[in-house]
């Protein structure tokens, strides 16, 4: 896949209060962007905008590439993963997969236990999402990202209840995407293991 992710001009304002203002970059096939600063500087609002759940203030956000239809917003070249992981609990890990992939009806990725088995979750595919710990629902969430392909992971402290061997199928997972031409962009306390990623400090002069 080949793509780039523009952000223009863009200022979000929330509760009257300007957290950023001038944003412009870019993100290109294969790139990776870390968004860092103190708590409550703009980084999942800034991911919700992309994601089409928040309108800025002002400013642009668009995407383009050569395998990706023209009149189709950011929103629906991404997978957004948030701070809630999303899961029906009366589903099992397996059929919350299976949901996720039937309502999206984008270009296929992995299939629900192929997903499940790269985040070592397959012993636990038929069990409710209820009964799951935290860190089985959050492996699940991200499960999400393998079973339909989309250029774009936004992706909000993706390794909050995730053990380190988590941590590096998440790492492996997110090199694959990359190699692949996707991109990514994650707000993040810690160390993602994505290399040579740009970073942008969010609560700072821009």
């Amino acid at each position: 896949m080949s793509a780039v992710l523009a952000i223009e001009n863009l200022t979000l304002v929330r509760g009257g209060r300007t957290l950023a203002s001038g944003l412009n970059f870019k993100v290109r096939s294969g790139g990776a962007l870390l968004l860092t600063g103190a708590n409550g500087a703009g980084k999942s609002t800034l991911l919700r905008a992309i994601a089409g759940l928040f309108t800025p203030a002002s400013g642009a956000i668009s995407i383009s590439g050569d395998d990706l239809d023209n009149d189709e917003t950011p929103a629906l070249q991404a997978h957004y993963l948030g701070h809630a992981d999303a899961l029906k609990g009366a589903l099992t890990a397996r059929e919350n997969l299976e949901f996720w992939s039937a309502a999206l009806k984008r270009s296929a990725g992995l299939d629900p236990p192929q997903a499940l088995a790269a985040l070592n979750l397959a012993h636990v595919a038929d069990l409710p999402a209820g009964w799951l710990s935290a860190g089985q629902k959050r492996r699940t969430a991200l499960a999400r990202l393998l079973v339909v392909e989309r250029p774009l992971w936004l992706l909000d402290e993706p390794t909050t209840a995730l053990d380190a061997a988590s941590q590096v199928r998440l790492a492996q997972s997110m090199a694959a995407h990359r190699a692949k031409g996707g991109m990514i962009i994650a707000a993040t306390h810690a160390p993602l293991g994505l290399e040579d990623a740009a970073e942008l400090r969010l609560g700072t002069s821009l």
